[in-house]
């Protein structure tokens, strides 16, 4: 009599990951709160807009409906971002990891489909949030400025661009994972590139500085979620595809030293 022993296709090793993403508690209460946080916080920013057409407190200066109903991705895009890093460098700190590395043999192919669940369900629950956050958000507006419905011409756009851009930055956290192996190093990391870098780098002589922020990923966001960009950014079509390049940048990076290093 012989046992049949079930080979590793990376079509296993997806739906491995999506078992573990929706048992996890962490992962899956994070998840939970980044859905919450986007309609929720997306509401209070409408509902405590001025009369006037510009926002004052965590959305001063954003005078766009819109934008207001959006403003909750500044928070949610660290969320989704420490899921993607969670998934990975918590399994490193636990050891279940390199247990999984000795199990399936490749190495990327576990760095794929931990990339691909972390993307695509972030994706699919960002886009759920981020339109009730719009629905919601432009219902309750209590600022002047004429408000938006979904039939208006480029809210999709903005709405895909957001949640292309969430699911984005979930991955980004994959792949700091990965090339960090260490939880609070990728979330610090991450924290940086997200929150303190284009700060910082605003600070150096204007010459550098505008030619330079617009590129980083948290800009190229707000570009995507942007019904018209301004001048300091760069245009939506050109800023899709540098996200785009910065995501597989980082994941290719990743899938490097996954291969070469020491599990």
């Amino acid at each position: 009599m012989t046992s049949t022993v079930a080979r590793v296709t990376q079509s296993r090793l997806v739906h491995g990951e999506w078992i573990k993403l929706r048992s996890v508690r962490s992962t899956r209460t994070t998840l939970i709160t980044a859905f919450v946080v986007t309609i929720v916080f997306g509401v209070v920013f409408s509902m405590s807009a001025n009369g006037d057409t510009t926002q004052t407190g965590p959305m001063t200066g954003v005078s766009d409906p819109l934008a207001v109903s959006l403003g909750s991705i500044t928070l949610t895009q660290l969320i989704v971002g420490v899921v993607g890093v969670l998934i990975v460098a918590g399994e490193y700190s636990t050891g279940l990891l390199r247990t999984l590395f000795g199990a399936v043999g490749g190495r990327v192919g576990v760095l794929r489909a931990k990339a691909a669940v972390v993307g695509l369900t972030t994706f699919a629950m960002m886009a759920v949030a981020i339109t009730i956050a719009v629905i919601a958000g432009q219902a309750v507006y209590s600022g002047s400025a004429e408000t938006v419905t979904l039939a208006d011409d480029g809210v999709w756009r903005v709405l895909l661009g957001a949640t292309t851009y969430l699911a984005g930055i979930a991955m980004i956290g994959v792949a700091l994972g990965f090339i960090l192996r260490s939880t609070s190093g990728a979330i610090g990391v991450l924290v940086a590139a997200v929150f303190i870098l284009p700060g910082l780098l605003g600070l150096l002589p204007e010459s550098f500085s505008d030619s330079v922020v617009k590129y980083l990923p948290s800009k190229l966001g707000e570009s995507m979620r942007a019904l018209n960009p301004g001048d300091d950014l760069v245009a939506v079509g050109p800023a899709f595809l540098i996200f785009l390049a910065w995501v597989v940048g980082l994941l290719c990076v990743a899938a490097v030293l996954v291969r070469r290093r020491d599990a």
